[in-house]
């Protein structure tokens, strides 16, 4: 398996970015690391000793920036680490794409140059998150962010990607769907979450099961749950700004309390650290771009060596799985049917 990295992508890059990968070359004999960005910075912290044979440094000076437009930078910075790792892909000199930057011009470069699977109309980005209360179980969200706008028919295509990831890579042998919507019953919520409704429930190929609501999405009563990107997004961001207000307010109120309160936050330690724990995205991987020729996957732009490795080791799961190969199979298979 050959990853190409985008070592200068993200607010720790280079560090961060040649600290997991030299964790995940340890742990991963069977995976090889490219990585683009300024070998004047990668090389010292890579050190004398690494493997040469699993890493390889390609330098380019040029980068994309958070501030960029992603379209345009893509198309004008040709030789960011960026754009040179996608077409890497494209061409097959690798089997996967992986940053932490500039989330939109990565989207665009697995648009643009690595190219969308024939018959699906619109990627979408996908994390897996954790359910809680059921240890080692997961659940995946799509899309969180790639397409503001989107169709009912992109919903529905949403719902056939996530079932392929949840069977091949997560091992859920049938994959529970729901569409997240402001109610459980059916007729609910707007034009857009009835149509979804309609074209997901008439799909025999998926195990749908109907609404879901915001506050059930960490019950595990759905292995996918789809919804359109902005409001995917908007509950993602939730989600983490959430996670971190109340881990804050809990250490503050230990800190701020008396000593009952100190000796009883000392008690359960090891219990606010296994919450913690559970509720760190880094755990769990990135979000991949799903629905392209090959796996683009983007962790969080301030990740540190350990999402770095986590989401290394999603990627190696994910080209094991060979998920991306029966979903261009499916879809061929789809469109030839249609055509007839």
């Amino acid at each position: 398996m050959r990853i190409a990295v985008d070592a200068m992508g993200g607010d720790h890059a280079p560090q961060a970015i040649v600290e997991g990968i030299l964790m995940a070359e340890k742990e991963f004999s069977d995976v090889e690391f490219l990585l683009y960005g300024d070998g004047a910075q990668i090389k010292p912290l890579l050190g004398e000793q690494y493997n040469q044979d699993k890493i390889k440094v390609i330098h380019t000076d040029e980068k994309i920036t958070s501030d960029d437009e992603p379209v345009r930078a893509v198309r004008s910075k040709r030789n960011a680490s960026m754009v040179l790792a996608a077409r890497a892909v494209k061409n097959g000199e690798a089997d996967a794409l992986f940053s932490a930057g500039n989330t939109g011009a990565l989207l665009a470069s697995g648009l643009l140059v690595i190219g969308r699977i024939k018959g699906i109309d619109r990627p979408g980005l996908m994390p897996v998150l954790p359910v809680i209360g059921k240890e080692n179980q997961q659940f995946v969200l799509m899309d969180v962010g790639a397409n503001a706008d989107s169709k009912a028919e992109n919903i529905h295509q949403f719902g056939i990607l996530g079932s392929y990831y949840a069977k091949f890579v997560l091992g859920i042998n049938s994959p529970k769907v729901a569409l997240l919507n402001n109610g459980s019953e059916e007729g609910k919520g707007s034009e857009l979450s009835k149509k979804a409704y309609e074209l997901l429930s008439e799909d025999d190929s998926l195990n749908y099961i109907g609404n879901i609501e915001a506050r059930e999405l960490f019950s595990g009563d759905a292995d996918v749950i789809v919804t359109d990107g902005f409001t995917g997004n908007a509950v993602l961001k939730t989600i983490e700004g959430t996670a971190l207000g109340l881990m804050k307010l809990m250490k503050n109120s230990i800190v701020n309390g008396g000593m009952k309160t100190k000796l009883g936050g000392l008690l359960v330690k090891d219990a606010l650290s296994d919450v913690k724990d559970t509720m760190d995205y880094s755990k769990h991987g990135g979000a991949v771009l799903f629905g392209l020729r090959a796996p683009v996957i983007k962790t969080h732009g301030s990740a540190d060596k350990t999402a770095v490795f986590h989401t290394i080791k999603q990627i190696r799961k994910i080209l094991s799985s060979n998920v991306i190969e029966d979903l261009v199979n499916f879809f061929e298979e789809q469109n030839q049917t249609e055509k007839n």
